[in-house]
This record gives C-alpha cells, structure tokens and sequence, in this order.
C-alpha cells in the first residue's frame, strides 16, 4: 500500500519483463565476465557510486514524489511519481540507444497492457519517456515517468465532530 512496497513489486514485475533482453557489458579484455547479460533492476540508488558506469546494463527505479488529496464531494485519491531511468553499454552509437529504447518500450508495453502491479497498483496515463539524445557515448541513458494509483488509506479514528 505504500510506495515502499510500489518500489518491491515494481522491481519484480521489471526484472520479470526484461530478463530476456540480453544487453552488452564492459569487460575488461583480461576478464572472465559475462559479455552479456540481462540489465539489473535496482531501487533508488545504486548500490556504490562507481556502479553507475560499472554496473551496466541496468533499470534504476526512483520514488520522485508522491500526493494525496480529496477534491470536494469527491473519493479521497493517492498518488506517486515513479522514474524509470534505463543505462545501457555499446560500442556501436545506433545500437546503444536503440538498447535503451528497446527496454524502454518493453516495459511501456507490458505496464499498459496489464495496467496493474502487485495487485494493488495502478499506472495512470500519461507515460512519458525519453531517450536522451546526449553524446555518452559508449554509455546510453533513458527514462519514463510513471504515474501511480495507491491504495486508499482510511481514517482509523471517527470524527467527532
């Protein structure tokens, strides 16, 4: 019911939907790492400040805002912003940014499709994305803002007056 929990189910519906977009690795010419893989989904942060070149590929979910509100003669509504941010490695320019684009639009594709995460969120139009047009090369970024309907919360306690 919070965005904490958005954050948990969220993270698992992502890895769940790209795990079978295999993507290019760094890798040190001497090193025995995988030269593909599926991107990692991480939340909030990375976990170190050097992963943000070291850890590509990978989906990065941040919490941006989050309202509640209830509009006169209307249901009370809760909301949150969550930002999607896509990293991808290529030596090739054209293929790079197509990767982003690629896990960009399969995460689109399902979120609108199922339309609900973990049984109790709702994504709310509009979803907006970008694939940044920034020379980064050989590293490749995007992201999508999504907006999200939570659960209600009620009042416990009865008014008294």
């Amino acid at each position: 019911m919070t965005a904490v929990v958005l954050l948990e189910k969220l993270k698992k519906y992502i890895e769940e939907h790209t795990k079978d977009i295999i993507l290019s690795v760094r890798t040190k010419s001497s090193s025995e790492e995988a030269k593909e893989r599926p991107a990692e989904v991480h939340k909030m942060r990375l976990p170190d400040k050097e992963g943000e070149t070291k850890r590509i590929p990978y989906i990065l979910l941040q919490f941006l805002t989050g309202k509640d509100e209830q509009k006169e003669g209307q249901s009370a509504e809760s909301e949150c912003k969550i930002r999607i941010i896509v990293a991808t490695y290529s030596e090739d320019g054209g293929e790079g940014a197509m990767d982003v684009l690629n896990v960009l639009t399969r995460i689109r594709i399902s979120l609108l499709k199922d339309g609900v995460v973990g049984e109790q969120f709702l994504i709310k139009k509009p979803l907006e994305y970008i694939v940044y047009p920034d020379d980064t090369a050989p590293y490749y970024m995007g992201e999508m803002l999504t907006i999200w309907e939570m659960p209600e919360i009620e009042r416990e306690v009865k008014n008294i007056w």
